[in-house]
C-alpha cells in the first residue's frame, strides 16, 4: 500500500513478515504505519520522532509500553521470543496497545521491513 512516495504496511502483514504472533491488541490488526524504531533503550525511542510508527525491542517491561505511549508508537513487537509478565500486557491493553512477539533477532526483523520498504523514525532509508 502507498501513499505519496511512502510505504505504509498494516500491522498484520508486520505479523506475517516477522513471523510474530499477536499477544494482545488483535483487533488492531488493520493499522497502517511507515516507521520503524528498534532499541532496547526507551531514552532513544522518546528522543526520536516515534509518532506512528512501530516499535521493535528486547525489551519486556512496563517501561516499554509507557514510553510508546508517550511518544506515539501505534503497536511493540518483542524480539527474540521475549514475552513480557501479565501486568505489561494488562497496561497495554487498557490502552489499546497492540503487543506482538517474534522469535526473530532485532537485525532481521529490521532487514525484512527495510526490505519491505519501511522507514526509520526520522523517516531515512
Amino acid at each position: 500500500m502507498n501513499r505519496g512516495d511512502r510505504y505504509l504496511m498494516k500491522l498484520s502483514e508486520l505479523a506475517e513478515t516477522l513471523e510474530a504472533a499477536f499477544i494482545c491488541g488483535e483487533d488492531r490488526a488493520d493499522i497502517a504505519f511507515h516507521k520503524v524504531g528498534a532499541s532496547d533503550l526507551m531514552s532513544d525511542i522518546l528522543a526520536a520522532l516515534s509518532e506512528d510508527g512501530i516499535l521493535l525491542t528486547g525489551l519486556a517491561t512496563v517501561q516499554v509500553v509507557n514510553t510508546a505511549l508517550i511518544s506515539g508508537v501505534q503497536a511493540i513487537v518483542f524480539v527474540r521470543n521475549k514475552t513480557p509478565n501479565p501486568g505489561v500486557i494488562e497496561t497495554a491493553r487498557q490502552n489499546d496497545m497492540p503487543l506482538l512477539a517474534t522469535p526473530l533477532s532485532m537485525f532481521v526483523s529490521c532487514g525484512r521491513l527495510f526490505e519491505k520498504g519501511l522507514t526509520g523514525l526520522n523517516g531515512a532509508r
